[in-house]
């Protein structure tokens, strides 16, 4: 796509993004609820925003379903007066509704999985009624204009002006501070295409290049952002990533799911990993070719362990060395 058919796209975004934002004064509700009131508080909001972080990382979808369910959970949110008891159902409506908006239909998780792996108490018919609720409260359709949105048409954007350094601005490596923004319901507040350009800009900053720097503000101008508000949520971007960094920051990309059963449970699955026997090789049909294919097989249909097929985003230079290397705590579904 030419520059001038991505300024268009921008363009056309920035006027639509009003349409996806959480009432502001429902977010502020949610985070003057004090302890011990029957409402949704701000620390619960983020703890489940978290749990969707580490199940979508689990079931292998993509960031743009986890920001579209972020962004549904929200808007529902700030929407509806919510007991605590009932945001499970919610949050992992608002993850269904937006994989299979987002994801192919072949790599969707079947709804009664979703629930077990999720370990809620809730049914598949508890999950279809919240689905029909959230989408009928915020007339849902299928797409949403977030953050994410923005932050792919400026990566495109600053690539096609700059291609001898595109190898600087890693898109992987963004989305991964989206994601660690967005578990904090205070973005929530800020406009999806402010908050793309200060993650942008932080990164720009970062490699030290001036032409990349002339194109976000050639963005902002485009867009008519007002410095303050840049500044304000840059200020607010910087200091989210530093926290997420430090060592005493928890981070749902690097949970596992760990399994609470019974002791009778416990011994019946056990039972159940015996070595199974192999089959007698007849004399005089040996062939060296087979056996080796054989013997491949084998060993590619080992079981995996499920927190192995865990994804996380801090695995790699997005995030410090001391951030990669600290101990994973257990997180425990309920």
């Amino acid at each position: 796509m030419d520059a001038f058919k991505l300024m268009k796209e921008l363009r056309v975004n920035c006027e639509q993004e009003v349409h996806y934002l959480p009432k502001v004064t429902g977010l502020r509700a949610i985070e003057s609820t004090a302890p011990g009131d029957s409402r949704i508080s701000a620390k619960c909001r983020d703890a489940k925003v978290e749990d969707l972080w580490s199940l979508t990382s689990f079931f292998g979808y993509s960031t743009q379903t986890f920001v579209l369910a972020v962004n549904l959970l929200d808007r529902f949110l700030a929407m509806m007066k919510i007991q605590p008891k009932h945001l499970s159902c919610i949050s992992l409506s608002c993850l269904h509704m937006a994989a299979k908006v987002t994801e192919k239909e072949c790599n969707l998780t079947p709804t009664d999985e979703l629930i077990r792996i999720g370990q809620c108490r809730f049914t598949v018919s508890d999950l279809a009624r919240m689905e029909k609720i959230v989408t009928e409260k915020l007339n849902f359709k299928s797409k949403a204009v977030t953050a994410l949105t923005f932050l792919h048409l400026y990566h495109q954007i600053a690539l096609s002006h700059c291609t001898d350094r595109k190898t600087t601005l890693s898109l992987e490596k963004l989305e991964a501070q989206l994601k660690a923004c967005l578990c904090r319901i205070s973005f929530s507040k800020a406009k999806p295409s402010v908050l793309a350009l200060a993650l942008l800009r932080q990164e720009i900053e970062a490699v030290q290049s001036e032409d990349m720097l002339e194109i976000a503000s050639h963005i902002q101008r485009h867009l008519k952002i007002v410095d303050a508000d840049l500044v304000l949520w840059s200020k607010c971007v910087a200091q989210c990533l530093s926290d997420y960094a430090s060592p005493e920051c928890s981070k749902p990309d690097h949970r596992k799911l760990q399994w609470i059963v019974s002791r009778r449970t416990a011994q019946s699955l056990h039972s159940y990993r015996s070595v199974p026997e192999l089959p007698t090789i007849p004399e005089g049909c040996w062939d060296e070719s087979e056996s080796e294919d054989s013997c491949e097989d084998m060993m590619s249909s080992g079981e995996e362990s499920l927190s192995s097929s865990l994804g996380s985003d801090a695995e790699g230079s997005f995030f410090p060395p001391h951030l990669r290397r600290q101990n994973q705590r257990q997180y425990l579904y309920a």
